[in-house]
């Protein structure tokens, strides 16, 4: 259903004009809610993972390149507005040209995550994100994730939404194909959840106990979790606390740490 528009103030538009990411993702509130997926690549992962589109925004001259995005869902309204109306969308270069409003899905919970992944015969390995606050590195660190063959993607409720567009923008979409979920305070009943599936968990951390990452004792078990905290703060004591081990990248040259994405490449690529 195609829609020329030349004014994007019309009601209908606010999912891509006008709404911030909260009120996208409570659109339906207490359903859930919208994200939007920029650029066709991003959207074709999406909707190849089974997310289904609200709507469709796209400049006229990407029109016949959107095609195979949109002709699939002859009842969703396709908007389509000329170069130099949708470029007042903040954020627009880097769409190329193609917007489109998807439906977020029911999290079914982090046990159905873990218990889905124990039918696999063979080593697990999951990350599990505590805290981070910047969209940039929840997406990078799932796309780190999905590049060095982590099984599955952790995060408590006071991360970045990994379905904002930042997230999505960075992580190039691969938050569509690492399998996801939220999981509880970690010291108040997250850890024990993966202690619940046989998990040992190591947190990343600085201390004066820590193990180095090529431990050997890591590499042993059959099923890892590795809990990676806030920029700045990194993890809770309490985390720290409830995890079987801490475990640190050595560092050279008197610096004491890398940047959060950074470091969990490291990790994953050590240990996976």
């Amino acid at each position: 259903m195609q829609i020329l528009v030349d004014d994007l103030s019309r009601e209908e538009l606010e999912v891509f004009t006008e709404l911030n990411e909260v009120q996208l993702a409570r659109f339906y509130e207490p359903r859930t809610g919208l994200f939007i997926a920029e650029s066709d690549k991003v959207a074709i992962r999406a909707l190849e993972a089974g997310y289904k589109p609200h709507s469709f925004l796209i400049e006229d001259k990407k029109i016949e390149r959107a095609r195979p995005l949109f002709e699939p869902y002859p009842d969703v309204p396709v908007y389509i507005a000329e170069h130099d109306a949708i470029t007042t969308i903040t954020g627009y270069n880097l769409t190329g040209g193609i917007l489109v409003a998807m439906y977020r899905r029911e999290m079914p919970g982090p046990a159905a995550l873990l218990s889905a992944l124990a039918g696999e015969d063979r080593p697990l390995r999951i990350a599990v994100l505590e805290g981070l606050v910047n969209p940039a590195n929840v997406g990078a660190i799932i796309r780190n994730a999905a590049a060095l063959s982590m099984d599955a993607v952790l995060v408590t409720r006071d991360c970045a939404d990994p379905l904002y567009r930042r997230a999505i923008r960075v992580g190039m979409g691969c938050v569509f194909q690492v399998p996801w979920d939220y999981i509880p305070v970690l010291a108040e009943g997250g850890i024990g959840i993966l202690k619940q599936f046989g998990f040992h968990t190591a947190a990343m951390a600085l201390s004066g106990d820590s193990i180095p990452i090529d431990d050997p004792v890591l590499k042993s078990y059959d099923r890892l979790a590795l809990v990676f905290g806030a920029e700045g703060d990194g993890l809770k004591p309490s985390t720290i606390a409830s995890c079987d081990h801490i475990v640190k990248i050595p560092m050279h040259a008197g610096v004491d740490s890398l940047n959060v994405a950074a470091a969990s490449a490291v990790a994953f690529w050590e240990l996976c």
